[in-house]
């Protein structure tokens, strides 16, 4: 039986004039191998059908062009319908944990950024609150910005990184920000961020606001050279 081969990993990113790091939450700060997005995936789906009125194909075709035009399928539904996102949100993300595990070497990869550390989540407050939790990580972090903080006005949208920077004091020349969705690291490169794009495609990416690329968070940060390291 031939082994899978490894997946790419960038050794030694110099990340040395980093001082504030932050973090998106689903399939970021853990893998999308797990699977758990597609819980929340599948609420979405079933509340997209029982709004638009559509069979389930049509309305995934929605839920999609709403992803494209507007960053997230909440914004979308709010600017056709007439629904409640509180109530959205709180159906949505209304998944059991199961499929979310600790990963040690993230976590002790984390702890080596000195600096505050930030989640930047399209997602809402709860949601960050449990996912962190369950993985392990909720004492390493400094500061959550959710979709509330932001008005419900979602990733990519520079008002929000405006926000959000304001929120924490963060000096974007000074930040770096890890991301799965390439097209949100545009406004963040924008302001002058380092952007670091994370995911099995991160190294399929060519857009010049992708700073670097990390098939899998932990070994990125465990070998990146930080403030202090010798060189």
């Amino acid at each position: 039986m031939t082994a899978e081969p490894a997946q790419p990993t960038e050794i030694g990113a110099d990340l040395r004039h980093v001082r504030s790091w932050i973090f998106d939450l689903d399939d970021t700060l853990y893998p999308p191998e797990s699977q758990f997005m597609g819980l929340i995936q599948q609420r979405i789906n079933d509340y997209v059908v029982r709004t638009v009125g559509l069979p389930a194909d049509e309305a995934l075709t929605v839920q999609k062009s709403y992803l494209r035009e507007y960053g997230t399928s909440l914004a979308g539904l709010m600017a056709h319908y007439q629904i409640d996102p509180v109530d959205f949100l709180a159906e949505v993300h209304d998944v059991p944990l199961d499929l979310l595990t600790p990963d040690p070497g993230l976590r002790a990869a984390i702890e080596r950024l000195q600096g505050p550390r930030i989640v930047f989540t399209n997602g809402a407050k709860t949601h960050a609150e449990r996912v962190v939790g369950k993985l392990g990580l909720g004492d390493l972090f400094h500061g959550l910005f959710s979709l509330e903080d932001a008005d419900l006005i979602p990733k990519p949208d520079p008002r929000t990184f405006a926000r959000m920077t304001q929120r924490f004091g963060v000096e974007p020349a000074s930040a770096a920000f890890f991301e799965d969705t390439a097209r949100n690291l545009q406004p963040a490169k924008a302001i002058g961020m380092t952007t670091v794009l994370v995911g099995a495609h991160a190294f399929d990416a060519e857009a010049p606001f992708v700073d670097h690329r990390a098939a899998a968070l932990g070994p990125f940060l465990a070998t990146a050279i930080l403030p202090g390291d010798p060189t």
